[in-house]
């Protein structure tokens, strides 16, 4: 499988060199091509054939995902992330402050991309990509007396049933969005539908439960049922402290996405939906 690297170009902290580093030394070992993250922001066009072509690897140094959020901006087959702050943060020695990189961050450099390289090259063309799911890093605020309602600002799609979808490559998750689970306040149950059930878009997902009401998801994106989550099977109250996360519902492996997101709202379309309906008695 041929690859392409896109790494943060954060030069003014460490987490910039470290990502730098640890592209240089995967593009080194896999013959995988770089690319540059200024020149696709200015001339998206110079790299279509590349990342039309090539799988591509993201790899962030900070939280702010710079990389990422440039890579949401194509039409790339993203097959994995990395994101080096996670394990300067869990590193045994410390990491240099500086911008050149000393002997811990060199050592450290080279151990996540050796597990990069390890995992790229037991990976075969036949295999599924390996799917990252990212919390969003960045929202849009809807505020109604006193309540306040986040939206990601990108990356997660709506439809007006008030359920999200977020979608790598074929892979979908869904859940509830913000304002719908403070509307419903504790919830108590999930029922999830079966997996390997199709569903059309604007089928039914299965429901969540509080004392307020039952809830059905409605889903955005048609495909078949992959996986639900257990860890909200087990603990419903995940959808009401973390529903863009550790919260979401179901995964789905899409069938028609390009026909399906003509009918979908993106978080500043959605935003506007959210502010009506919370102004509605």
């Amino acid at each position: 499988m041929k690859r392409a690297i896109l790494s943060c170009a954060g030069l003014d902290r460490p987490e910039g060199a470290l990502a730098r580093e640890v592209a240089l030394l995967g593009a080194e070992a896999t013959g995988s091509e770089i690319i540059c993250p200024v020149l696709l922001n200015r001339s998206p066009a110079r790299y279509r054939k590349e990342l039309s072509e090539n799988a591509l690897i993201v790899i962030d140094g900070c939280a702010t995902r710079c990389a990422s959020k440039l890579a949401a901006q194509t039409q790339a087959k993203i097959e994995r992330k990395v994101l080096v702050y996670n394990d300067m943060k869990t590193s045994a020695l410390p990491i240099e402050p500086s911008l050149r990189l000393g002997p811990n961050g060199l050592a450290l450099a080279q151990a996540i991309a050796d597990r990069l390289i390890k995992d790229m090259n037991s990976q075969s063309a036949e295999a599924e990509p390996v799917v990252s799911w990212d919390a969003p890093a960045e929202f849009l605020t809807v505020t109604h007396d006193k309540f306040e309602f986040r939206i990601p600002a990108a990356d997660y799609l709506f439809n007006e049933n008030d359920c999200w979808v977020r979608t790598v490559n074929r892979a979908a998750r869904i859940g509830i969005s913000d304002y719908m689970q403070q509307r419903l306040t504790d919830i108590g149950f999930f029922t999830p539908p079966e997996t390997g059930a199709e569903v059309e878009q604007f089928g039914e997902l299965g429901s969540v439960e509080s004392a307020k009401a039952i809830f059905e998801i409605i889903s955005p994106v048609s495909g078949t049922v992959t996986a639900v989550n257990r860890a909200v099977v087990d603990n419903p109250g995940l959808v009401n402290s973390d529903p863009y996360g550790a919260g979401w519902l179901v995964q789905v492996k899409l069938e028609s996405l390009e026909q399906d997101q003509e009918l979908l709202l993106d978080g500043a379309a959605y935003s506007k939906t959210v502010k009506r309906k919370a102004a509605e008695p």
